[in-house]
């Protein structure tokens, strides 16, 4: 992801901390709002791979564990003091439209909808393109860490460094059933009494054949019948 050298600095001392602590850092914004300076750091509990995305934890970050984790980091921060001005710390849950900032988690995401932001355009035959908002489709590592997103058609390849900010686009029909919202979708069944355009549905060769047979001899009775009533007639 593309990062300042304070937003590295920021990184360093905030990830090992939470990572100490048990939770893995998914997003760390520094934003100046209308009520000053605002350190967000976002956390959750460790990807599991084994674990389906489309699936919700049986355990999440809980307010009582952001409290405890922004004590902690509080006291750090005010140790190694990065930032020259004063700030507000938040520590949250990622939320259901979660941030993507590694590989692993564009990786372990695939199959889900995603919005991607990059730092600067990127030139194409058609002009420049910042925002894509399609279907992730995991990592390229060679020759650089790639993001891969099916968009519009077309397939983008999107330099991980390039990356200012991308998250999930959760399946709110989903999350109505119980589910993440994110992940590969769930096939949709198949309505009752439901039966397949006839436009659509391919005759085998064997029966075009029979088919084509069937019209030529009913062609040939109808002439024969036809030149028949000529001679009565």
């Amino acid at each position: 992801m593309s990062r300042t050298p304070l937003h590295q600095r920021l990184i360093s001392i905030v990830e090992p901390v939470c990572e100490a602590a048990g939770y893995e850092l998914i997003d760390l914004r520094y934003v100046l709002e209308q009520g000053g300076w605002t350190l967000r750091v976002a956390v959750d509990l460790p990807i599991d791979e084994n674990t389906d995305p489309n699936e919700v934890p049986s355990d999440r970050v809980d307010l009582e564990d952001c409290e405890n984790l922004s004590r902690e980091l509080s006291a750090v921060l005010d140790v190694e003091d990065p930032i020259p001005q004063a700030f507000s710390l938040e520590v949250s849950s990622p939320g259901i439209d979660r941030p993507l900032r590694s590989a692993k988690h564009f990786r372990y995401f695939a199959g889900s909808e995603c919005k991607i932001q990059l730092t600067a355009p990127l030139a194409l035959p058609g002009g420049e393109r910042r925002n894509f908002k399609g279907i992730l489709r995991g990592i390229e590592d060679h020759p650089v860490i790639a993001v891969l997103i099916d968009c519009d058609g077309t397939r983008f390849q999107l330099p991980l460094d390039d990356i200012e900010q991308a998250k999930l686009v959760p399946d709110w029909d989903a999350v109505m059933k119980g589910k993440s919202g994110v992940g590969k979708p769930t096939p949709k069944p198949i309505k009752p009494g439901h039966r397949p355009s006839e436009k659509r549905r391919s005759t085998p060769a064997h029966q075009q054949h029979a088919s084509d047979a069937r019209g030529d001899a009913q062609s040939g009775a109808q002439s024969a019948q036809s030149a028949e009533n000529k001679e009565q007639g």
